[in-house]
Order: C-alpha cells, then structure tokens, then sequence
C-alpha cells in the first residue's frame, strides 16, 4: 500500500506562479480592504464592487501556469497516495495534473446560489448581478468569506487523520481553523514545513525547510529519499 502523503498549502504556493497572496501587510487584496470585497457584509453593501473584484481575479488566474512546484506534487501520485488541502482557490494544483484536491476557501472558477448553498456551478467567465441560480436568486462566487463556515473542514480533517507525512508548503499555519488541521495527523506522523520565513522551528517531529515552494519541495524530496 502507498504511503499517504498529505499536503496543506496556502498563498506561497501559488506566489511563484505571478498570483499574489491573499493580504498584504497593510490589509489589502490586490489594492483593496479585505473586508470591501471578502464578507458578506462587503457583498450586501456593494455587490458590483465584490462581483467586479472576482472577476478581475478569475482573469487573472487564466493568464498564470502552475509553477515546479505544483508539478512535482501532481508528480508525487505515481509513487505515493497524495491528498492536497489547499486555502488557495486557484485550480493551479489541478492543472499541474493533481488528481485528489480539497478547497477549504472555496474556488474562482465556481459560483453559487445566494440562497441555495449547495447549488455550485462551474463558472469561467464575468459574474454580473442579474446572473441567477435555477431558482432565480443571485449568484455569488464560491468563496468562504471572513465570517462565514468553512464546509470542507470535516472533510480535512479525516483526511489529516490518515496520514504518513504532513507536507505543509507556503502557509504560516496561524489562520484557523485551517491551522488546526496540524493537530489531526497521527502521533507518528512526521512534518516537513516548507516557507521562506517559518514561524516555527525543528524538532523530532517536524523538520522546517526555509525556502520557497519551488526551491524547498526539492530539498523534501531529498529527504524523502533518505
């Protein structure tokens, strides 16, 4: 049987690729206040606003390729069971050829019903106010907004609780619930943390590579080989 290789990744991951990450230091997206264009209360306020802002990045996203990185995960399956857990909502690991990948915060390429939540559709050009579900309410894209549950959570966890390696590359780990997905892996279960500025250090268990995605997955594989 395969060895299960569970991989949690966040905004480094994609940063290579030419997409920027999430927030700023000064608490911008791409120039504007998260809270404008990623909550609910932002999306009652100003829809053409929010609607216009995904849009944007759902453009965005057709003009970037998935980088080394994502390529090696997708390259990781003929040897290993590998299961990614991503906070990203680009499809880059898709596209790499990654064949088992969980969304926690949602997808650019999907939209949803405001009314029926479970109504997703997949969704590749302009969202405009007027576009409707079946039933005739707004469509709205398929992000997890600040405020707002995070379905795929269970899911992540139960995955996290199978297995062999944790491979965690491009996230600080410090948002939850996201970041609580580490405390569900087996006591066994060895890390390796892949960032260029880690907010954690070495120890039995963990073993930290301060690099970037590209760089750090090689030394991984490195070490997987050892």
């Amino acid at each position: 049987m395969k060895k299960h290789i569970v991989v949690l990744t966040g905004a480094g991951m994609s940063a290579e690729s030419g997409i920027k990450t999430f927030r700023d230091e000064n608490g911008l997206w791409e120039g504007h206040d998260v809270m404008e264009v990623a909550t609910p209360e932002g999306f009652e306020a100003n829809p053409e606003l929010v609607l216009d802002f995904y849009n944007q990045r759902r453009k965005q996203l057709f003009e970037v390729k998935p980088n080394t990185a994502h390529k090696t995960l997708a390259e990781l399956e003929s040897h290993y069971k590998v299961s990614i857990i991503t906070q990203n909502v680009d499809d880059l690991h898709e596209r790499a050829g990654s064949s088992n990948v969980i969304h926690l915060h949602g997808e650019l390429l999907k939209v949803r019903s405001t009314y029926y939540e479970d109504d997703i559709i997949d969704w590749t050009t302009d969202l405009k106010l007027g576009d409707t579900c079946k039933k005739g309410y707004q469509l709205r894209p398929h992000i997890v907004w600040f405020g707002e549950d995070v379905p795929m959570i269970p899911k992540a966890v139960s995955i996290c609780e199978t297995a062999d390696i944790l491979l965690i590359i491009g996230t600080s780990m410090q948002v939850y619930p996201a970041a609580g997905l580490r405390h569900y892996i087996p006591q066994d279960t060895h890390t390796y943390f892949i960032d260029p500025k880690p907010s954690i250090s070495n120890n039995s268990k963990l073993t930290v590579i301060p690099q970037n995605a590209t760089e750090g997955i090689k030394i991984f594989l490195d070490l997987l080989a050892i």
